[in-house]
């Protein structure tokens, strides 16, 4: 059956707190990973963020966190080759995966961290949600239909969040998201709420904080 893709509800008073509170507290660089055996100990919960080089992750991480330099956004895209792990508070971890798409460096170092990124997302048993970033200036592309294949296959739950939200105009934001609901229908790992964000204008990110902090 397909779902229907409508845009995230926005939160109540009660569940915007929670999020304020969780990222108020603790959220510190843990660790890069660059192969299976350096990942930390799968004692919480985890949530990640992918998308495309480019998209804006580090941005609004940033954002998400209220700290200007805790991810290390670039100009190069494709620079990030580790899954950077970030502690939010005692029981979780955020997760930053590598851009995919294109990237400029060494051909075989792109595809040792790509496939670094796919083994993580496929077999990483404490990861509840991964939060697919997708510009909504350019909506949803073949790399990350891929991507969505591999977490469907592995029945891991993603969430499409548009980023820069504030670059596009209605109408065409509107055609954006119509094509995202689109191209979700065919994904059943895929959660049936869109998120709108900009980490210019700090839209959605109340909604995005009280999701992670309402997950248990």
């Amino acid at each position: 059956m397909t779902q229907a893709f409508g845009l995230a509800a926005e939160p109540d008073a009660e569940a915007v707190e929670a999020g304020r509170r969780l990222f108020a507290g603790e959220c510190s660089f843990l660790k890069g990973v660059v192969a299976m055996d350096g990942l930390p100990p799968a004692d919480r919960l985890e949530v990640c963020f992918a998308g495309r080089s480019n998209v804006g992750k580090s941005s609004l991480i940033n954002a998400l966190t209220g700290r200007k330099a805790l991810a290390r956004a670039s100009n190069t895209p494709g620079r990030t080759q580790e899954i950077n792990f970030f502690t939010l508070g005692p029981e979780r971890y955020l997760v930053d995966l590598p851009g995919y798409g294109f990237a400029e460096a060494p051909r075989a170092i792109v595809e040792r961290w790509q496939a670094l990124m796919r083994a993580y997302l496929a077999g990483r048993a404490t990861l509840r949600r991964v939060f697919l970033l997708v510009d909504a200036r350019h909506g949803l592309k073949a790399v990350d239909g891929e991507i969505m294949g591999l977490l469907d296959r592995s029945a891991v739950t993603f969430q499409v969040v548009l980023t820069k939200a504030d670059k596009p105009g209605a109408a065409d934001l509107a055609r954006t998201v119509e094509q995202v609901r689109t191209g979700l229908g065919a994904h059943p790992a895929a959660f049936p709420e869109i998120l709108l964000t900009s980490a210019q204008t700090g839209r959605g990110l109340e909604t995005l904080r009280a999701i992670i902090a309402g997950m248990a």
